[in-house]
């Protein structure tokens, strides 16, 4: 039985049309408990899930290491507010591709200028322009994968049709969305080493400043939240 790439492909452009992106409206303006803002994340961005239904999008136990690992601000009185809930989305976008320590590089300081002050940059007018960005691009994204599929179809021509050549021309579309990745990647990791470089100092004293109010923390926000 052969694979039915065109089935496949209607497939992925489908399951692009479904990702999920949270408006900052539909969060709620109140301070959330942990279990409540698991709930919130799950019920929103479960049709990103590999295996729905067996998946959890966040726990409270990603939620203590993101707070112990400096990429999200610690919970006032064990409750999460709406910027919480922003940087949590973010967090759970960049883990698919980016180390901990790389998350930390570009949350860390975007927490430290902007997390719980007023002004015309807030982290709910930031993320409305990058997703805003991202929205506007995924007719965009839909082309370049429908331009690698199709160039995977013309590869092994000089085999049968048959299930032999669907399992290579498959292989080869994985390849070149593979290669795609790994190129963004590998982009991305440099972009933010060439940050960390140029910061030097200034990044050194926002983490020492950060190490500070950890020591400092209420017993409260400790452990499970």
């Amino acid at each position: 039985m052969t694979l039915d790439m065109e089935d496949l492909i209607n497939s992925i452009m489908a399951s692009l049309g479904r990702i999920d992106f949270i408006d900052p409206e539909d969060i709620p303006n109140i301070d959330l408990y942990m279990d409540q803002v698991t709930s919130f994340i799950d019920t929103h961005l479960k049709n990103t899930a590999r295996h729905q239904g067996t998946e959890r999008i966040l726990t409270k136990t990603m939620i203590n290491n993101y707070a112990k690992n400096d990429l999200l601000p610690p919970p006032e009185k064990k409750k999460y507010n709406k910027e919480h809930i922003l940087l949590l989305i973010f967090i759970y976008y960049f883990k698919n591709i980016l180390s901990i320590s790389d998350i930390q590089q570009m949350l860390g300081p975007m927490a430290e200028r902007y997390f719980g002050k007023d002004g015309k940059t807030t982290i709910a007018s930031i993320y409305d322009e990058v997703i805003g960005t991202e929205r506007e691009q995924i007719g965009d994204f839909k082309e370049d994968i429908l331009e690698k599929f199709h160039k995977s179809r013309e590869s092994f021509p000089e085999l049968e049709e048959g299930e032999e050549k669907e399992f290579l021309q498959l292989f080869s579309f994985i390849c070149m969305l593979s290669f795609d990745v790994y190129v963004k990647k590998l982009m991305i990791e440099k972009i933010i080493d060439g940050y960390a470089e140029k910061k030097g100092p200034a990044a050194a004293k926002q983490k020492a400043r950060r190490e500070g109010r950890k020591k400092t923390r209420h017993p409260e926000q400790e452990g499970d939240q």
